[in-house]
């Protein structure tokens, strides 16, 4: 009789619809895992995609459509008669000088800029505004010392019509005007305002400067050629920049934040990976001997390592589909709660719209797919390997427990991670640390095996005389493959959660302890959204105020170094106690000026004390005395005398003060006090704050920034837990045929549920404290690899210990719950009967 050749392939389409049918939960549970993992990454890259498109929409609606720009390298500008010298360059067709301040119409910010309406029309058209005649009223002329054009954002924000009176403030001063029309080339939600030059630098007090000029080349004119000219002509204080600039800028200021999350899921992914491959084993185990059978039928061993591919590929399809879905609606709710920056800070003012992404959909869809593909090939292969004769009469563990355990190995790849995590970064971001991490965490599950032995083998010495504790031990030593399988996903999710848990608290008590350190005032007072600064005038009012024993005034403006990259932040202020140095200063050599970098300046620079800095100010030539610990400005700041900047600079104006109390002064009243004595146009932007005020503040925003990473961080143990749920329950069901043998020779149905309680507490046991010291390993990859060098930030590491215990407790609760739960079921079958089940 020959045998139907379609059998093998019948009865693997009916074994993996049966498994599935069986054991819904583990299929549910396995999906899930990459649908969190395709999710997390998907949803971020759209995130990252929208506020990047916004954030340079937002730059060319202001810039206009120049081919090259020389800007101020600092918000005081420079000097106007660079203009005529840079416009007559060979090469440039048409120059437009440009004044842009940033503006207030009541409470609405907005861009103010200043043209020149006969030079700025060949070179940014769009700013150009087309005059409306208002209700009663003629047309205003563009020229008009008091018309005012408005994009259409806003003038619906001001909520005035055409024709109507408008205050603006800017740099410190109000001034009235009228709408006399709008900007038609403006993207619809710009804010943007445009005036006369010379009316913005009359009015703001900007004569004699200006802050960018705008070019348009000639046809056929040599670009590296013209470049060289430019900045050949250029002062300290200006820049050459060009739309590449803009684009590079924007995507380094947030490059490193972008990254970290990309990786992060792309790691809970393979945390996935690591949950499907502990399902697909766990499956492959309970049905060897089905598929010995199918191999005494002719099925050959790629018949049996395609179907277990299959059956990973098609969960790894249902998760990826569902994590697109889910990753979707993930990005559009971060984008309306937290927007585009995900709370960082990152794009303030900007509102992406978020956009469907196909080719970033394809491309988490195939790393979902791989993800699935990875965790089913090892389990394929052992069901391949195994000899059907051996197979068939042994339905247990696959791994003969007298083996010893491979150490090779894991040896191997935790050394290999170690060596990962000693090289620098790659552009500025820690590819190499996150190749450390995901060697560390596969050399974290394939040790493992040897933890558990080492852990369970001063148990397995000597019987304890409690039967349900001694069967307990010997299975699990007996069935080391089995454990391996239940353990891996605990590990994985765990360590993953661990890690992300230590990294988070050292890092938010580091910020604590930073703020503890620089808010040592009673009250601080500061100009908010740019709005203006302290004249010396206003200064001395302010000192003036009864309570107030004295006011450390400081001035914070952007400066720019390196075009295309994020301008950092020059601070000039008194140089004393209250500046966190990490050592001592150092005299700096004659005829150079000190100033003191703060650590991420440090860093991005590789400049430590004694080397010399060039800076757009007056003089080139400044040194290096010391550096400073600094969690407020990811892209540096500098420290100089407040002295010094106004020699160099002429710039006395201040925008923040550390308020000192007088004895017995009441902080509410002086307070009131305080705003009350703020010049009128700065009215509106005046903000004083308690330190605890501005503490509480400060950690909300690291609170809301890192909501993405504590999601993560649930989404491990949820996805750990319900691992370590299905695992126990499905070996624990896999069981039956032991169960009712045990029952035979005398055991009781509540020792058998109590020796699987047992067992699923030292599971839980086993793995929690290999997922934790796995987790402990990679949070120092995170923190002293990860965060330098891509915050450039440094901390101590920080434990919390309490997280901890909560995550190996409620492991070692839920394993043996879920043991419990199973165990109930599989003793309530006839022992007879469970004897006698083939299958």
């Amino acid at each position: 009789m020959t045998a139907d050749p379609f059998a093998p392939r019948l009865a693997l389409r009916w074994m993996i619809v049966g498994e599935w049918r069986a054991h819904p939960a583990r299929v549910v549970v396995a999906a899930l895992a990459i649908a969190v993992g395709v999710a997390l990454g998907f949803a971020v890259h759209l995130i990252n995609g929208s506020a990047l498109d916004a954030f340079g929409q937002a730059v060319r609606a202001v810039n206009g459509a120049a081919d090259l720009q020389v800007r101020a390298a600092t918000p005081n500008g420079f000097d106007e008669s660079l203009y005529p010298r840079v416009a007559t360059l060979p090469g440039i067709a048409d120059a437009s000088p440009v004044v842009e301040l940033r503006a207030t119409a009541g409470t609405t910010p907005l861009t103010l800029i200043g043209l020149d309406i006969l030079r700025a029309g060949p070179v940014t058209p769009a700013l150009i505004g087309q005059p409306v005649a208002g209700p009663d009223r003629a047309t205003a002329a563009p020229f008009d010392d008091q018309a005012l054009f408005l994009s259409r954002a806003a003038l619906r924000a001001t909520a005035l019509p055409v024709g109507a009176s408008l205050n603006l403030t800017a740099a410190g001063r109000t001034a009235a005007f009228r709408i006399a029309g709008v900007l038609p080339g403006v993207e619809a939600d710009r804010r943007i305002a445009v005036v006369d030059i010379a009316t913005a630098q009359w009015r703001f007090g900007r004569v004699g400067r200006i802050d960018r000029i705008d070019l348009k080349r000639a046809d056929g004119s040599d670009s590296a050629t013209l470049r060289t000219a430019i900045a050949a002509l250029l002062p300290p204080t200006a820049t050459l920049a060009d739309a590449g600039s803009d684009a590079q800028q924007g995507a380094a200021l947030s490059r490193a934040y972008r990254v970290n999350l990309d990786m992060l899921a792309l790691v809970a992914l393979l945390t996935g990976g690591f949950l499907v491959y502990s399902a697909q084993s766990l499956s492959v185990t309970r049905r060897m001997r089905s598929f010995a059978l199918l191999r005494t039928l002719g099925l050959p061993r790629g018949g049996i390592v395609a179907q277990v591919t299959i059956e990973g590929l098609i969960v790894g399809l249902i998760g990826t589909l569902l994590g697109l879905a889910l990753g979707y609606a993930l990005a559009a709710f971060a984008l309306a709660r937290f927007g585009g920056d995900l709370g960082t800070g990152y794009f303030g003012g900007v509102a992406p719209r978020l956009a469907f992404d196909p080719a970033a959909a394809l491309l988490f869809a195939l790393l979902g797919l791989a993800a699935a593909l990875a965790g089913s090939i090892l389990p394929a292969r052992a069901a391949a390997r195994a000899a059907p004769a051996v197979a068939l009469r042994n339905s247990g563990d696959v791994v003969d427990p007298r083996a010893p355990v491979p150490w090779r190995l894991p040896v191997a790849l935790i050394a290999g991670g170690i060596l990962m995590a000693l090289l620098p970064a790659i552009d500025g971001l820690p590819l190499f640390g996150y190749a450390a991490m995901a060697l560390l965490l596969a050399g974290g599950v394939a040790a493992t095996p040897f933890l558990a032995r080492l852990l369970l083998a001063p148990f397995d010495r000597h019987a304890t005389g409690r039967p349900a504790f001694d069967l307990a031990i010997r299975h699990l030593r007996g069935a080391p493959g089995q454990a391996v399988v239940a353990l891996s996903g605990i590990v994985a999710s765990t360590g993953l959660m661990i890690a992300m848990a230590v990294m988070v608290t050292s890092f938010r008590g580091a910020v604590d302890d930073w703020l503890g350190d620089v808010l040592s005032a009673d009250l601080y007072l500061r100009v908010e959204d740019g709005g203006g600064a302290f004249d010396p005038p206003a200064q001395a009012r302010l000192r003036a105020v009864p309570g107030v024993a004295q006011i450390a005034f400081t001035r914070q403006i952007p400066v720019t170094l390196t075009p295309g990259q994020p301008p950092m932040t020059l601070i000039a202020r008194r140089i004393d106690a209250t500046l966190p140095l990490l050592g001592p200063s150092i005299a700096v050599p004659a005829g150079t000026i000190p100033v003191w970098i703060s650590e991420p300046a440090a860093r991005l620079l590789d400049l430590e004390p004694g080397d010399r800095i060039a800076l757009p100010l007056a003089a080139r030539r400044f040194t290096v005395a010391g550096i400073w610990r600094d969690y407020a400005r990811q892209q540096g700041a500098i420290a100089i005398d407040g002295a010094v900047y106004d020699r160099l600079t002429g710039d006395t104006a201040r925008d923040e003060g550390a308020v000192t109390l007088a004895p017995g002064a009441d902080p509410a009243r002086v307070t009131r006090a305080l705003t009350a004595a703020a010049p009128p146009a700065l009215a509106g932007s005046i903000a004083v704050a308690s330190p605890a005020t501005l503490r509480r503040f400060a950690l909300s925003l690291f609170d809301r920034s890192f909501a993405i990473t504590y999601l993560l961080e649930a989404v491990a143990v949820v996805v750990g837990l319900a691992g370590v749920a299905t695992t126990i329950s499905a070996q624990t069901i896999a069981r039956i045929r032991e169960f009712g043998m045990l029952r035979h020779i005398g055991a009781g149905r509540g020792q058998i549920v109590r020796m699987l309680a047992t067992e699923g507490a030292l599971l839980g046991a086993v793995g929690g404290v290999a997922g934790i010291l796995l987790g402990l390993g990679l949070a120092q990859v995170l923190i002293h690899v990860v965060n330098p060098q891509s915050f450039n930030w440094t901390m101590t590491t920080r434990i919390p210990l309490g997280l901890i215990l909560s995550v190996a407790a409620a492991l070692v609760i839920a394993a043996a719950a879920t043991a419990m739960l199973a165990g109930r079921r599989a003793v309530a079958i006839d022992a007879v009967r469970a004897v006698r089940e083939d299958w």
